[in-house]
């Protein structure tokens, strides 16, 4: 019996010897750019939301930039199930990112399980930034295009660059002519705008919130169609006068793979979450709207997106053909 007893022991510490770190999550998070920007802060607030209203015992994070995405992406396709419950997050820049050329993987690779939400597109100065009005960037770029130096969190062509190229378009401006600056993913571009590398940033709602909520930054308007009911104060493009909105979801894909009582899994977890209020605080905080969509309602989207956003980017010069 001591013998036995002791067997099972060894048994016990080896299994815990050579299993992942992903065995000891319930539901692992891939993020395909570093820290700090949508894709990273909406992995972590479905993360955190799920932990605590009891849907998930625990979540990790793995931020894997590199390639556009494309790195996270072919992880996926690798991995499939074998390394347990993973989510990749990722939004409109998956789609902008096939039509280019970018990445060699588009959403028809993997399983799209769930969008969860919408968030919109926002311009930030600094503090001590002479441009006191989204107007008075207009009136720049109209004298030189070139001398205001617009960041975002991706790289040329991508979505941070199609917003701003879209906004200053509406102006009478040449999308074309604005001079955008790429960062590997918002933190790094949140970071240039803080240190004087660039005058403006391109970047989406809630990443703008969170530099603008800690007293160093001004958010001067977002691509909301109309004014956001949590943030009264931002006006819109719109109500500028400019004929100009924009929104980005982010939603949750898996291995190509994915069994189908898992997508059901998935599915139901991330529903349950948007009737929490674990779920509304982290919403509300970011100024995220909820677009929860099931796998054929969000494949729908992701094919009309992709129609409308390939001729924009021919009208803008990112595509051709």
């Amino acid at each position: 019996m001591t013998m036995f007893k002791s067997l099972k022991r060894s048994v016990l510490a080896a299994s815990l010897l050579v299993a992942s770190p992903l065995a000891l999550a319930n539901l692992h998070f891939l993020v395909p750019g570093g820290p700090g920007g949508g894709w990273d802060t909406t992995a972590r607030g479905v993360g955190e939301a799920m932990v605590k209203a009891g849907i998930e015992d625990n979540a990790s994070f793995q931020n894997m930039s590199g390639g556009g995405g494309g790195r996270a992406i072919a992880y996926l396709i690798e991995s499939g199930t074998k390394k347990g419950d993973i989510l990749m997050v990722n939004s409109t820049p998956i789609v902008l990112r096939a039509l280019s050329g970018k990445i060699p993987y588009s959403y028809r690779d993997l399983t799209p399980v769930a969008s969860m939400i919408a968030d919109y597109g926002a311009f930030v100065v600094r503090n001590d930034s002479p441009f006191k009005t989204w107007q008075d960037v207009i009136d720049a770029m109209k004298k030189d295009p070139g001398s205001v130096k617009v960041a975002g969190g991706s790289a040329r062509g991508s979505m941070d660059h199609l917003v701003a190229a879209q906004a200053v378009k509406a102006a009478g401006l040449d999308g074309r002519r604005l001079r955008y600056i790429p960062y590997d993913a918002g933190g790094k571009a949140k970071a240039g705008l803080l240190s004087g590398e660039v005058n403006l940033l391109s970047t989406g709602l809630s990443e703008a919130l969170e530099v603008a909520n800690g007293g160093q930054a001004r958010i001067l308007a977002v691509t909301s169609a109309e004014t956001l009911p949590d943030y009264p104060a931002i006006p819109t493009l719109k109500s500028l006068g400019y004929d100009m909105e924009f929104v980005n979801w982010r939603g949750f894909f898996a291995t190509p793979d994915l069994p189908a009582d898992k997508l059901a899994e998935y599915t139901e977890k991330l529903r349950k979450l948007q009737q929490t209020p674990e779920w509304e605080a982290v919403r509300a905080r970011n100024g995220w709207l909820n677009l929860f969509q099931e796998k054929e309602a969000f494949i729908k989207s992701l094919e009309q997106q992709e129609a409308q956003l390939r001729v924009v980017m021919k009208e803008l010069g990112f595509i051709r053909g």
